[in-house]
């Protein structure tokens, strides 16, 4: 969309996920969104907060399986963007939900959770809905998580 025609007041983005062409079409395809700006791509996941604030974005879009060294993983890099930024809210993304990643993504700090492979459109529904302070869970993450056992102890 023409700049001229975009809001005064786009929302800022910055966009975590695995260095591949995904990463450069998701970023495409938000940005034709007409109220959302991707500030920031970032590969790695120990870079990711560095970055978070020099850009201060408003939604941080974290892949649950950034590359980088052990300990920077989506849901570290949720946690760490929490205590750092608490004004970025945090969507994760995932290929498919394993036992566990909704509650341990929205421990971290994560406003929702979101299977990455979804139409652009409900991901840029999602980030309006979390900036107007909604959790947003994909339907079958739910159900996964309704479906798990909870652990004793």
């Amino acid at each position: 969309m023409p700049p001229a025609h975009r809001p005064t007041k786009s929302v800022r983005v910055l966009l975590a996920e695995d260095p591949s062409m995904s990463r450069g079409a998701l970023a495409l395809l938000l940005g034709m969104e007409p109220d959302l700006a991707v500030v920031a791509q970032v590969g790695a996941g120990e870079r990711v907060v560095a970055e978070a604030l020099t850009v201060r974005p408003d939604v941080a879009l974290l892949d649950v399986e950034l590359p980088g060294r052990e300990g920077c993983d989506g849901l570290d890099v949720a946690a760490g963007l929490r205590a750092e930024c608490p004004d970025c809210a945090v969507l994760v993304l995932t290929t498919f939900g394993r036992p566990g990643l909704l509650r341990r993504a929205l421990d971290a700090g994560a406003a929702g959770v979101l299977v990455k492979d979804g139409p652009v459109g409900e991901l840029a529904e999602a980030i309006r809905r979390v900036l107007r302070g909604e959790t947003v869970v994909d339907p079958a993450l739910a159900a996964a998580a309704r479906r798990e056992k909870p652990s004793s102890g």
